[in-house]
């Protein structure tokens, strides 16, 4: 789906939105990247939940390097941080949505509660 090229670190609210509407959206992971009383709040359906202290510990074993991976946290500074963590660990596909949960919120699905 993705191979043979870099993909850039971030991608927008709404390319993620175009991405989760596609058939092959299984192989997406949502890795929410935030604090569970944050990821309590507001989530993103579908997303899995790995705190950012977390994920050197839980990566290797949990997630698959082939997959996209798109980090997400509140405004986007800690799935960056983690997304460039993952790309340095070999896993290639790992991206970071512009933002965060809040811009998801204010731009693609108001339903999702702002904090």
């Amino acid at each position: 789906m993705y191979s043979g090229f870099m993909l850039d670190f971030e991608l927008t609210p709404f390319q993620l939105a175009e991405i989760l509407k596609r058939p092959e959206r299984e192989k997406t992971v949502l890795l929410d990247v935030r604090e569970p009383g944050e990821y309590a709040l507001a989530r993103i359906e579908g997303s899995i939940l790995m705190p950012m202290g977390e994920v050197p510990g839980r990566a290797h074993r949990e997630l698959d390097p082939e997959a996209h991976i798109v980090t997400i946290c509140h405004h986007g500074v800690r799935s960056m941080s983690v997304a460039v963590w993952l790309r340095n660990e070999g896993f290639e596909q790992a991206q970071s949505l512009r933002g965060g949960i809040d811009a998801w919120s204010r731009l693609v699905d108001p339903a999702v509660p702002r904090y």
